[in-house]
């Protein structure tokens, strides 16, 4: 898949208006819900006035890029002290599994050094689209495997009746240039609850890519699969939108050059592009993302153009 992303906007900009005290600041991780026509709900993480970060939703019109239904109050909190999200909810993707459907998530949780770290969670998504806690635990938890910190998941049902899940783990806080080194992997599941071999999986470059986040995956007829992610270099970059291809052969390999997304001249969107999220709509193929300062300028919306 040749092309490159046009640009068609800002679609929500936090600051536009008079916020709930949970949802002050940040529309990070656009995460988007059919409701009908071309309207989505789309959910978001916002930031209260202490940075924790709980979910909001919007709901649009992304064809006219109007906003139907501004939701004052936050569709789901952070947790309390004792949680794994104590400090905050960073949504990833949702899945169905049956008549279920689950939205993942990153929870944060302060451990009292210099670093937080993340543990990957899962909540419903009821019919009217409220939102409640699934588990109360992590279902996918800190682990040897896995021992720093947890980032945002992308789940892909797959022919067989099974799931493969790609998700973030900080292998390192310092590679060496001053700069994580956080990698996606990836893991499967037959029932969306209990996930397993987790293996490394897009590849990473110390100085070019090296610190990924919320992959978006995108499978195509011909069994291939398109992702793309946020990710930095190492030599002080702020995020760019990245992208990897994965062959027939279940390879994937880095593919930067042809992200088809970059910064703006100007704007929202001037310094740096992140948290991606690809969906189809009407045989168009669009992008959820953020611009400035990790969501604090909202999110806009992209095309793809062959």
């Amino acid at each position: 898949m040749n092309g490159y992303w046009k640009k068609l906007g800002r679609l929500f900009d936090p600051a536009s208006a008079i916020r709930h005290p949970k949802l002050v600041s940040h529309a990070a991780n656009p995460l988007p819900i059919f409701i009908n026509n071309n309207i989505f709900r789309i959910f978001y993480s916002g930031r209260d006035a202490e940075n924790r970060s709980s979910v909001g939703a919007v709901d649009i019109d992304i064809v006219n890029a109007e906003i139907v239904h501004d939701i004052y109050e936050p569709v789901f909190l952070h947790g309390e002290k004792t949680t794994f999200f104590s400090e905050g909810v960073s949504i990833g993707c949702t899945a169905n599994f049956g008549a279920q459907t689950l939205m993942y998530f990153m929870g944060w949780k302060n451990n009292g050094e210099q670093h937080w770290h993340g543990q990957i969670g899962a909540l419903e998504v009821h019919d009217d689209l409220r939102l409640s806690l699934a588990f109360p635990y992590p279902i996918i938890p800190l682990s040897p495997n896995d021992a720093i910190s947890l980032s945002y998941p992308w789940i892909l049902p797959k022919q067989n009746g099974t799931f493969q899940m790609w998700y973030g783990s900080t292998v390192s806080w310092d590679a060496g240039n001053g700069e994580m080194l956080h990698i996606l992997k990836s893991a499967s599941s037959v029932n969306g609850r209990k996930w397993e071999n987790f293996e490394s999986s897009i590849p990473y470059s110390i100085g070019q890519a090296q610190a990924f986040s919320r992959p978006t995956v995108l499978a195509h007829n011909d069994g291939t699969l398109d992702m793309w992610f946020s990710y930095r270099k190492g030599d002080g970059t702020t995020y760019r939108i990245g992208r990897a291809r994965c062959n027939e052969d279940h390879l994937w390999e880095l593919d930067l050059k042809n992200a088809g997304i970059d910064v703006s001249e100007s704007g929202w969107d001037s310094e740096m592009i992140e948290y991606p999220y690809v969906f189809i709509h009407d045989d168009h193929i669009y992008m959820l993302y953020n611009g400035n300062r990790y969501g604090r300028t909202g999110f806009g919306l992209a095309v793809w153009v062959e």
